[in-house]
């Protein structure tokens, strides 16, 4: 995955990719909501371990729409559609139980940790403030992934069926974010 983007006039590849990941924190925090709504029934155990990565989502969120305040970004057009998608993502894969929730958080951390390691990499010397705001978010998204590939479930049937997807379709969104 390149780090390319479409640019508006005036609009800097700082200011867009804090709009993409802004976005992306919207999608995440609409993905556990859902799952937790699930988990309640079907993985109760986890619940408080999703309330804990929700509670990081949204200090996320808060921290790149801070940043794109600061700035007199709006945000990204995608930002709705993320959320919509996410939170169907979480409740379907919430439906599904405990390895579909671990696999889903393993293939989106993933990809978005590769993502924000080429955002850092683009943006270093250039964009401090966006280097910081992404730094800071990602060792949180590093335990979150890490937490969840630990769980024996998450290598089972639903990794093999949700992996690939969810993957490819995280690609797809940050793609698509990044040219909006």
């Amino acid at each position: 995955m390149t780090l390319a983007a479409r640019l508006k006039p005036g609009e800097s590849l700082g200011d867009r990719v804090m709009k993409v990941d802004h976005a992306g924190e919207h999608g995440a925090v609409c993905i556990y909501r859902a799952q937790i709504l699930m988990a309640r029934w079907r993985a109760p155990d986890l619940v408080g371990e999703l309330e804990s990565f929700l509670s990081h989502e949204r200090r996320h969120r808060r921290l790149f729409g801070s940043e794109l305040s600061r700035r007199g970004a709006r945000r990204c057009r995608s930002y709705a559609w993320c959320g919509l998608g996410g939170f169907l993502l979480g409740a379907a894969t919430g439906l599904a139980g405990r390895g579909a929730i671990a696999a889903t958080t393993v293939a989106i951390e993933r990809v978005v940790l590769r993502h924000m390691a080429e955002q850092v990499e683009a943006l270093a010397g250039v964009d401090p403030r966006a280097v910081a705001a992404l730094e800071d978010v990602m060792g949180e998204e590093q335990a979150h992934h890490d937490l969840s590939a630990a769980r024996p479930e998450s290598r089972g049937a639903w990794s093999r069926l949700i992996d690939p997807i969810v993957a490819a379709s995280t690609a797809a969104v940050i793609w698509l974010g990044m040219r909006l």
